[in-house]
């Protein structure tokens, strides 16, 4: 099995057999940024969309939203939030494994929000082309796992992850770009479970300047 049938293979595996309704909520992190840096709605990528919570909160503030992941049950699942919150038509939804294929166009946002996965990937190469996706003015944000949580499929191994900035390092900005945020603050988070636990995330906003 290639590495693309095996991302997508997993992902349909967990999408499937994960409750409909878990990760339907934005990422409060993205919000916050974006209303001190993006206040007004334009077009948006969102890379490994997973149920669209993200997605779905951008179309519900006016974003035209290109929702992307290698899943197909995720896509469906966005798709029906966005029937459900009549914001279909502000929510694309496209199926790429983003090291093989990656959307068309240029966006005044992109996001990968914990764009992780336990299948071995080109992630730097996918956050390049995340970068190379920027229209002029507009924002890149990673918000990243830096810890790891009790649930994750990580769980008791020993991961030295990277900082902010050797993520905005590995991106390859030219001076066309400039730093809005790179820092890594603790919060509490909730697994699928309820448990809670302190765990730290990489933000990473940088703006094409032109």
């Amino acid at each position: 099995m290639n590495s693309a049938n095996e991302s997508a293979a997993f992902w349909e595996k967990h999408y499937a057999g994960m409750d409909a309704r878990w990760g339907t909520k934005p990422n409060p992190v993205l919000t916050a940024l974006l209303a001190d840096l993006a206040p007004a709605p334009g077009t948006s990528l969102d890379l490994g969309c997973g149920h669209g919570g993200d997605a779905l909160w951008l179309a519900a503030q006016g974003w035209d939203v290109t929702a992307v992941d290698v899943s197909q049950t995720a896509l469906d699942r966005v798709a029906a939030g966005a029937a459900a919150t009549d914001v279909t038509d502000r929510i694309h939804t496209q199926r790429h494994d983003l090291a093989e294929t990656f959307p068309d166009g240029t966006f005044d946002l992109v996001t990968a929000t914990y764009f992780h996965s336990p299948i071995t990937m080109a992630r730097e190469h996918v956050l390049r082309r995340a970068a190379e996706a920027v229209a002029p003015g507009g924002l890149l944000i990673v918000i990243e796992h830096a810890s790891t949580a009790p649930w994750s499929w990580q769980a008791g191994q020993d991961i030295r992850y990277p900082t902010p900035d050797d993520v905005i390092a590995s991106l390859r900005l030219d001076d066309t770009w400039r730093v809005e945020r790179g820092d890594a603050p603790q919060r509490t988070a909730t697994g699928p479970e309820g448990r809670t636990a302190t765990v730290t995330d990489n933000i990473i906003a940088v703006r094409r300047t032109s």
